[in-house]
């Protein structure tokens, strides 16, 4: 679930440095909005948690929400599919007198406004569900073709008035009858709340698998409580940010559920950024706290002592295996040689820290929907990494949506009494950290966690020993393990679901994949800035669509132009989202977040696409330069503004190429400053400071590049 099926993650971080390289998921900001008032608006969505912050939060659902019951209540009140939406218009006034950003987290639903209850359950990011079944029009009647759109701007611009738009939310005609258009009341105030639930509910069931060792929730729970407590030991105020740098081992899910736990924030770092990537990170989100994999210490080593980081956790990959793990980390350390020597004084080893919390009292914090639960960094225009503000509610809800529309897996075939999940996507990004780890836990199933899904083989024997039933993953991990013959011999026959993120899913990759394990690829969409999911398709379909899917529940999705008005269905615009999952805004970035912010509350992704009569939405281009490596998100200004610091290069352009094995790869173009620069001496530079999916495969010299009257690059000649 994320780009193309999501611009969410691939590949794991590996335990030996040779992990799946991961970002955050596609953010696509709306570099044309014409934002007006909201500028002042977002400011304080992405401030720092503070009391005031959410006292401030929660009086705004009830302003919010006053106007748009005054001014647009019949369209308020959807008694069935075929029901109009509220038309935008009166909303914005709205957003505009109260804070934007702000507003749209926490008025998910404009359509169930009246049903919706006050704004003390709004916080949880639900609104009342609401009795809007697809049986209410048949599946071969899309709503598109008998409900009216609602106008999306005043009657002069009104031109698209004549045909249907996505403001009919044709979508529900294609839900199957046992699934709500809404989700209901989360009962949960904090995920902490959801996690600790699991691990009483499910306490004897195994949790997480890694390397042959398994944690039940209860020992998760323990460790998890223990971590908590040595966290808040060293003083940390409720609403710091933690960061943790490591792949698919133990350890991370305990961080990550202690993080939570004990009050403050998550903040998730890919273990293969370069020392000037993680600096960056560490500084911009003002994390007091680290847990970190020894593989990649040497990395934090370099740039410490420029944030404000002053407490270092160093987690080894063997910590939690028992006897086995001092035979893995040998082998890690000293015959692979995967820790480069490190030096970081001060620090505290991970199971040293586990021992310190048992001594110490774990004091539940009084965390609420509205405190911020994971900052998930992601590219902009700029190129400068932004953290997506994702607040307990945003994931709740999101967790809450995936869990409802999972249950079309389960409409022709039998729920498996206990799920296994394949965890080969990196937890630290938000695909397999909400997908795998959070809906994981909630349901009581296990998560096979895969260090290194890069190694086709060692991870076909993974899966030989376990029945597992859902698979999240994307195109390029499918097709490689296809191509491997070990992989054939499988047993299939618990796999209940597929489900692709990240990328586009490739029709031959699907059809293959349904060939050998009977199991279609399921392809949905979302970004770091949706928490992520915002559509799927769905899971007892019985063949691929090549879309990626309908509004899961609570959302909608309209395609608009570059004014703001909504599109007629058939026509390609911007895929614009609204829901209780999206995000309060740019951490501390308040001109960033009214850029994708529009005045009615929807996110603007920044993906060219179009919604058919069914309500389906296919994604046709992006409608920003950012490359699409395996799915991460590469930003050309980034690649351009390391390469353009050699002495060499006087000028330079990035685009994306296509290529075989990754969908795209960046290319270089170069106009050299120095005549003996050569292809091979710039890449060893940009190694040097970008993540390897980063790199250019490509670099062309030219003696000048394509350029506008006033000077900027045009990317688009050079594509060709």
């Amino acid at each position: 679930m994320a780009k193309s099926a999501g611009k969410s993650g691939a590949g794991a971080g590996a335990a030996a440095g040779k992990s799946a390289k991961a970002d955050a998921p596609k953010s696509g900001l709306a570099a044309r909005t014409k934002p007006s008032d909201m500028k002042k608006a977002p400011a304080e969505s992405v401030k720092k948690p503070a009391a005031k912050r959410a006292a401030e939060s929660k009086a705004r659902p009830a302003a919010a929400a006053a106007p748009a019951k005054a001014k647009a209540k019949p369209a308020a009140t959807p008694k069935s599919a075929v029901s109009k939406s509220a038309a935008p218009k009166p909303a914005a006034k709205t957003v505009k007198a109260a804070k934007p950003a702000a507003a749209a987290a926490v008025a998910p639903t404009k359509a169930a406004a009246k049903a919706a209850p006050k704004p003390r359950a709004t916080k949880s990011a639900t609104t009342k569900p609401v009795a809007m079944k697809a049986a209410a029009v048949p599946a071969e009647t899309p709503v598109a073709e008998t409900a009216k759109p609602a106008a999306a701007k005043p009657a002069s611009k009104a031109k698209a008035s004549e045909k249907p738009t996505s403001a009919s939310k044709p979508w529900l005609a294609s839900y199957p009858k046992e699934i709500p258009a809404e989700i209901g009341p989360i009962p949960y105030q904090s995920i902490g709340d959801l996690l600790a639930d699991s691990v009483k509910k499910f306490s004897t069931r195994p949790a997480f698998t890694c390397m042959d060792k398994t944690l039940t929730y209860a020992q998760i729970g323990e460790a998890s409580q223990s971590f908590a407590a040595f966290l808040q030991s060293k003083g940390l105020q409720k609403g710091a940010r933690v960061a943790i740098m490591m792949p698919n081992v133990l350890q991370y899910p305990i961080a990550m559920m202690a993080v939570l736990r004990a009050g403050y924030t998550v903040v998730n770092v890919n273990p293969l950024y370069t020392p000037r990537e993680l600096e960056h990170q560490l500084k911009d989100s003002g994390a007091e706290a680290i847990i970190i994999l020894e593989n990649f210490a040497h990395t934090l080593q370099s740039i410490v002592a420029k944030t404000n980081v002053k407490h270092i956790v160093v987690a080894a990959m063997g910590d939690l295996l028992g006897l086995k793990g001092h035979i893995v980390n040998l082998v890690v350390r000293r015959v692979k040689k995967l820790v480069p020597a490190w030096s970081l004084p001060g620090h505290i080893k991970f199971n040293d820290a586990l021992k310190a919390g048992s001594r110490a009292t774990f004091k539940p914090a009084k965390v609420g929907p509205d405190d911020v639960a994971f900052l998930q960094y992601t590219g902009g225009t700029t190129g400068v990494s932004k953290g997506a503000t994702l607040l307990h509610r945003n994931v709740l809800a999101n967790v809450a949506q995936n869990d409802v529309w999972v249950q079309t897996a389960y409409l022709k075939r039998a729920k498996p009494d206990r799920l296994v999940y394949v965890c080969a996507l990196p937890l630290y990004h938000i695909y397999a950290l909400t997908v795998n780890a959070l809906m994981g836990m909630q349901q009581g199933a296990q998560n096979i966690l895969i260090p290194n899904p890069r190694d086709i083989p060692a991870f076909v024997k993974e899966l030989g020993k376990y029945p597992f039933n859902i698979f999240p993953g994307l195109n390029t991990l499918f097709n490689a393990l296809l191509n491997n013959p070990d992989f054939q011999k499988l047993d299939f026959k618990p796999l209940s679901l597929t489900f692709a993120g990240g990328m586009a899913a490739q029709k031959a990759v699907s059809e293959r994949w349904q060939k050998l394990t009977g199991c279609i690829i399921s392809e949905g969409y979302g970004l770091s800035e949706t928490s992520p999911v915002a559509t799927a398709n769905r899971f007892d379909a019985s063949e691929f669509t090549g879309t990626i899917g309908i509004p899961i529940p609570s959302t909608e999705i309209t395609i608009r132009d570059d004014d703001g008005n909504d599109l007629p269905l058939g026509d390609v615009g911007e895929i614009c989202i609204k829901g209780p999952q999206v995000m309060a805004g740019y951490w501390n970035r308040p001109e960033e977040t009214a850029k994708v912010m529009t005045a009615d509350g929807f996110f603007k992704s920044g993906d060219m696409g179009f919604m058919d009569t069914r309500g389906y939405v296919k994604i046709v281009d992006r409608k920003k330069d950012m490359i699409l490596v395996s799915g991460f998100n590469v930003y050309p200004n980034e690649i351009e503004d390391v390469a353009a610091t050699h002495p060499g290069v006087l000028e330079c352009a990035a685009i994306g190429v296509p290529d075989e094995k990754s969908g795209e790869t960046p290319k270089l173009f170069v106009v050299k400053k120095d005549p003996a620069l050569t292809a091979d001496a710039l890449k060893a530079y940009l190694r040097e400071n970008l993540t390897g999916y980063k790199m250019p495969k490509y670099i062309e010299f030219r003696t000048d590049l394509p350029k506008t009257n006033v000077g900027k690059i045009l990317r688009r000649e050079l594509r060709g």
